[in-house]
């Protein structure tokens, strides 16, 4: 059977209804499952042609599902929504526990957060790009892609798994480090990241 057509959601679109659809789809990736329209509507309990409705495509479920996840379901962009936001950033995750762990261990979850990968090398940039200024590429990069894994669910998994941190903990930690980098990339001008920290060399 064909896709139903999927106009634009309407104006007096139900929250309630877009928000069951949506806890649905994280219940069924913390179970390990497929997110398509079918699965999603059986979750929860509504039908084919609403779920369509919503979430015209898979793009759409799979962006939806990390809005989800993501506090003010975005990714942050600003330095104080970023530095300020990382404990409730890792309580969500916390929260979303289950669905988070299997995203980040699956080809579904893979799929997600590659969506967004072109919005987060933009955000980042953005964010960070007048203090790698003075590096070449792909120092450049280098510098930032740390920095913005620092603020990852692969870093709330292994603080978490690992060392069974809470989210203050994991702020505060995160925090630290992304300070400490940043203090590097104010001193360290054009210096190849190679060759060290900004005051010493690679042991």
């Amino acid at each position: 059977m064909a896709p139903v057509p999927a106009p634009r959601e309407p104006s007096s679109s139900n929250s309630q209804t877009r928000d069951r659809i949506a806890d649905a789809m994280l219940e069924l990736m913390a179970d390990g499952n497929h997110l398509n329209h079918d699965a999603v509507a059986a979750r929860a309990g509504v039908s084919r042609r609403t779920v369509y409705r919503y979430f015209p495509d898979q793009d759409a479920l799979r962006h939806a599902a990390c809005v989800r996840m993501s506090p003010g379901g975005k990714i942050p962009d600003t330095l104080d929504d970023l530095l300020g936001g990382l404990e409730a950033r890792f309580a969500k995750f916390d929260r979303n526990a289950a669905a988070m762990t299997v995203a980040l261990a699956s080809a579904e979850g893979r799929a997600m957060r590659n969506q967004l990968k072109v919005e987060r090398d933009i955000t980042y940039r953005g964010m960070f790009g007048n203090e790698v200024t003075a590096l070449g590429e792909p120092d450049r990069s280098r510098a930032i892609a740390v920095i913005q894994l620092l603020s990852s669910g692969f870093v709330w998994r292994e603080m978490r798994d690992q060392w069974d941190m809470q989210a203050r903990d994991m702020a505060i930690a995160a925090n630290w480090a992304i300070a400490v980098l940043r203090a590097d990339l104010r001193r360290r001008g054009d210096k190849p990241l190679a060759e060290g920290d900004a005051e010493g060399s690679v042991e």
